[in-house]
């Protein structure tokens, strides 16, 4: 039998008088942001008996509803419902398959309790009246508005002190592009990985810098995972973990440094999670930096490691030698002081590691000078840098060879790598050769392309003049042990 007009008007405005109800507690227990984001999009659908069906747009919305509001949403369902009241999803499925329509799948509320980090602006406590009782959160100081919290960022490592090269291009733009409209690229989260004194912190400092400078209401806060860590541990001590979590859900950009520290640490990793997909699902910004690619962070969980992987990861390599140039003469700008440009080649060429390395150098070249009151000239330079690199864990490269050789024999760089045959620079040539082939891992084609562009056949050539020299010639073996010794300082 066919229900009439005014019978099916009655039993649609039945469910959705329901859940208005039902909107109305719920919107006084969570936070404006929460509820706009997780139940304005909820459609009702219709009410049998006892049980009212709402759609919602996904599986991982239905999800995220069971997982933090299903307490919430029982107690508002049986309270309009009487205590038989249940609640059943309707969800909207894609189907990709031969292009065909999407679809629907009902699924009952289960019953599951709510976890204990369920973000919600306060702990939920409803009346007879269905209104809330307000939790003060501890993570903000009274009184204090969202746009003061403290960003806890560096104004030294900004944009402007971050020299772009060959070897981190890809990140720096990255960077630059997410600051000119942070949350809105497709860099989110942004991920940025590399080994030790590579300037992954800066990066992210300057990052947030430049979001400040161009979007100064926004909301920017710099931490690192140890110390969130020791935030979410007191929180649990205190028993305010919810007001912990809804202190992150205010950030507008968030920048989490050396995030391997979350390894192993299961309840931290949990509550990073939910905040980062609150921060996610609202277009907020994400920067993550680490000292390795997501694939190869063991102790975290997969769940976490997949989100990492949704925006983008860039890596930042140790700086070529014109990228090392570059950075010194910055530094030695922004301080206002001169030093020659053969002592900045000394340093670059002597101290490839990492930036750290590099910059600490310099600051003891300049002590050392200021202390002793002397000149800083390249002979100081080998002197006190030569000790310094002893104490670091330098890579010997192609290029710092061809220094030595040349500082050496006193004679320049393009004259090492001309095509000249005169007998002195044929030799200088040869042993940068030699000793390229002995303290690296370059190819012989690689010491070639680096001597002068030469092949192969002639790199090898020139090791054999050098064995045999060294074996036949008392001078040119002089020559061999002082740069074997000078190489190796």
């Amino acid at each position: 039998m066919n229900m009439t007009s005014s019978q099916n008007h009655q039993v649609k405005t039945d469910f959705q008088a329901v859940w208005n109800n039902c909107i109305r507690i719920i919107q006084d227990n969570i936070s404006p942001t929460s509820f706009k984001t997780w139940f304005a999009p909820i459609v009702p659908v219709k009410l049998d008996k006892s049980v009212l069906t709402i759609q919602v747009p996904s599986q991982f919305f239905y999800e995220w509803l069971e997982e933090h509001y299903i307490t919430l949403l029982k107690k508002t369902i049986r309270k309009e419902l009487g205590s038989d009241g249940r609640l059943e999803y309707s969800i909207i499925m894609d189907n990709s398959f031969k292009n065909s329509a999407p679809y629907t799948i009902k699924i009952p509320a289960t019953n599951r309790r709510a976890t204990n980090n369920e973000p919600v602006a306060m702990p939920i406590n409803i009346n007879s009246e269905g209104s809330a009782k307000e939790v003060p959160n501890p993570f903000v100081i009274p009184g204090l508005k969202k746009l003061k919290i403290p960003s806890q960022l560096i104004d030294s490592l900004s944009f402007d002190n971050f020299i772009e090269g060959d070897c981190n291009r890809l990140a720096r733009s990255a960077g630059y592009a997410i600051s000119e409209n942070p949350g809105k690229t497709a860099f989110n989260p942004f991920f940025i990985y590399s080994s030790v004194g590579l300037g992954k912190t800066h990066l992210s400092h300057a990052i947030g810098i430049q979001v400040k400078n161009n979007f100064p209401d926004k909301t920017v806060l710099y931490v690192s995972a140890e110390l969130f860590t020791h935030q979410f541990t007191d929180s649990i001590r205190n028993q305010n973990p919810n007001d912990f979590i809804n202190f992150y859900q205010m950030i507008d950009v968030l920048i989490i440094d050396d995030i391997q520290f979350l390894a192993g640490k299961q309840k931290t990793q949990d509550v990073f999670f939910h905040i980062f997909n609150h921060l996610h699902q609202r277009s907020k910004q994400i920067i993550i930096t680490a000292d390795k690619p997501p694939v190869e962070i063991t102790g975290i969980e997969q769940r976490l490691l997949s989100r990492f992987k949704w925006g983008l990861a860039a890596d930042l390599q140790t700086p070529d030698l014109e990228t090392r140039v570059s950075i010194l003469k910055n530094k030695i700008y922004a301080d206002g002081i001169e030093i020659p440009d053969d002592v900045i080649e000394y340093l670059a060429y002597s101290i490839n590691s990492n930036i750290r390395e590099l910059e600490g150098a310099l600051v003891s070249l300049i002590a050392h000078s200021s202390l002793n009151k002397k000149a800083i000239t390249l002979e100081l330079a080998r002197k006190m840098i030569d000790k310094f690199v002893i104490n670091t864990t330098k890579e010997i490269s192609i290029d710092y060879i061809q220094k030595v050789v040349c500082d050496y024999f006193n004679i320049s760089m393009d004259m090492l790598n001309s095509k000249t045959r005169k007998r002195d620079i044929v030799q200088a040539r040869q042993l940068a050769m030699y000793f390229a082939k002995e303290h690296t891992k370059s190819s012989l084609a690689t010491i070639g392309l680096h001597c002068g562009n030469k092949d192969h056949a002639t790199v090898l050539h020139a090791c054999k003049t050098v064995s045999n020299l060294i074996e036949t010639d008392k001078t040119f073996k002089t020559y061999y042990m002082d740069l074997e010794k000078r190489i190796k300082l």
